[in-house]
């Protein structure tokens, strides 16, 4: 999609995060790996697929990559900065591998299929290139690479969910936890590689997401975020039931799990989220109240070029209808500059709806071109990247100022806050979030705990974060 400038206002930036089970004791297992993990929070849920599937294979993961037997990187594609990082993490590894001949070292994810050619052959970094929906040939591919030869496996599939795997979670804070309910994508949205690396869109068993979500609030889990590239066209027809199981039924059914298991979901498609999602999530005090509504830009005509399929009226109506049923909801998206042919007037729609809806966050890139994608095969790139940098720069700073406004609003207010841990500044304060999704930082008093529920009232803020007591 594109390179970021300032891609996140309060979320820790995760790219290129190394995983490993907290309380797992390496040395049961006669193997060892290692995985890095860059992109999108279905990347992070995918490579506790993997672990799963190589913990069965008698694989423990570790930390230290020198010591690994097998090396995984679990790729993005649509940053063209994630791909420069990630060939020159391949890079170090292989020096590593210099002097371990034994280390294998592989390519995960959505830059697999893509790049194979360039990792096998063209600077022969990695053994072996495996694609976002063959993760369970890993074992046959880690043989096949131990042999010697070259293994690739990028096949795309119309039914694979892994439904049936319990993921590993990868050093979690044992309170909020990923679960895929879909893969892959039918919207072709001009700019995205989505639909050529994951594939077609296909819901997972209904079933097995609330089993997962049941086992998860058993292991002391607080927080469930629901993930998929689209998850308000989720579908699936539970035959044995004879119902088919909309999002808004599905986020039902999870919210009733257990009132102490917040729900959230991520990413929905402002032409998608319905009536019936939003009165669900009115009704039920744990699903939280907050949705990530991409709107990409505020122009008309950029939209159309894009191919989101809604006009800037359609999305402020669609804004309106949010707050009209939830006034107190969250409401954060993802801003592109720069896009192809976009003039002054186009980027100052975009300003203009980030004044209507009033973000508390977003995702904010200037946009760059992939290959592969629509937009590569019909428009020129014709913005100079100096306008694309200066008009994000003008993008960040209002979020800013709309976020700082947004958090005024909220001091005086009590909030019931998840607690997630230490504050990275102090251990002597509290992290979490609140309903809203926005991280309030607290003292330490009383008997809480983390994965405990407080009640904050905020005396102060930033533009990042909440400040406030426990009450």
């Amino acid at each position: 999609m594109s390179e970021s400038l300032s891609t996140r206002i309060h979320e820790e930036d995760r790219q290129g995060e190394a995983y490993a089970p907290a309380l797992e004791d390496v040395r049961e297992y006669q193997k060892k790996f290692y995985i890095e993990s860059y992109g999108c929070a279905m990347n992070f849920a995918d490579s506790e697929i993997v672990a799963s599937i190589l913990k069965d294979k008698g694989f423990g993961a570790t930390r230290n990559y020198e010591e690994a037997d097998l090396v995984l990187l679990n790729t993005c594609s649509i940053r063209e900065k994630a791909e420069q990082t990630v060939r020159n993490r391949l890079h170090v590894f292989r020096q590593v591998k210099e002097s371990r001949p034994g280390m294998l070292i592989g390519v995960l994810g959505c830059m697999a299929e893509r790049l194979k050619g360039k990792f096998l052959e063209e600077e022969k970094l990695v053994d072996m290139v495996v694609g976002p929906d063959a993760y369970r040939t890993l074992p046959g591919l880690i043989e096949e690479a131990g042999s010697g030869q070259r293994a690739v496996n990028v096949l795309l599939s119309r039914d694979e969910t892994y439904a049936d795997i319990s993921p590993v979670r990868l050093d979690g804070n044992g309170v909020t936890g990923f679960v895929s309910i879909m893969r892959g994508c039918n919207n072709m949205c001009s700019f995205c590689v989505v639909p050529f690396t994951r594939g077609r869109e296909r819901s997972r068993d209904a079933g097995s997401i609330v089993r997962e979500c049941t086992d998860l609030f058993n292991k002391g889990y607080r927080e469930v975020t629901l993930l998929g590239q689209n998850v308000d066209s989720y579908y699936w027809m539970d035959e044995s039931a004879d119902e088919i199981v909309t999002f808004a039924k599905l986020l039902e059914k999870v919210a009733l799990v257990n009132p102490l298991l917040r729900v959230r979901f991520s990413t929905s498609h402002p032409k998608d989220i319905t009536d019936e999602v939003l009165f669900t999530m009115s009704q039920y005090e744990n699903i939280c109240k907050y949705i990530h509504l991409p709107v990409q830009s505020g122009s008309t005509r950029i939209l159309q070029l894009m191919n989101r399929t809604y006009t800037r009226e359609w999305y402020m109506a669609r804004v309106n209808r949010i707050l009209e049923i939830m006034p107190d909801c969250g409401l954060s998206t993802d801003i592109i500059t720069g896009f192809c042919t976009e003039t002054e007037e186009d980027h100052q729609d975009t300003l203009e709806m980030m004044r209507y809806a009033h973000y508390d966050m977003s995702y904010m890139f200037f946009y760059s071109e992939r290959p592969g994608t629509l937009a590569a095969r019909r428009y020129q790139d014709d913005i100079p990247e100096e306008v694309k940098k200066r008009r994000l720069d003008e993008v960040v700073r209002l979020q800013n100022k709309l976020s700082l406004e947004g958090n005024k609003k909220d001091i005086g207010k009590t909030f019931k806050v998840l607690i997630e841990g230490d504050s990275k500044k102090s251990k002597a304060d509290w992290k979490g979030r609140n309903s809203q999704n926005k991280m309030v930082i607290f003292p330490k008093a009383g008997s809480h705990q983390k994965g405990d529920y407080a009640w904050v009232r905020v005396d102060g803020c930033t533009g990042a974060t909440l400040i406030g007591t426990a009450i």
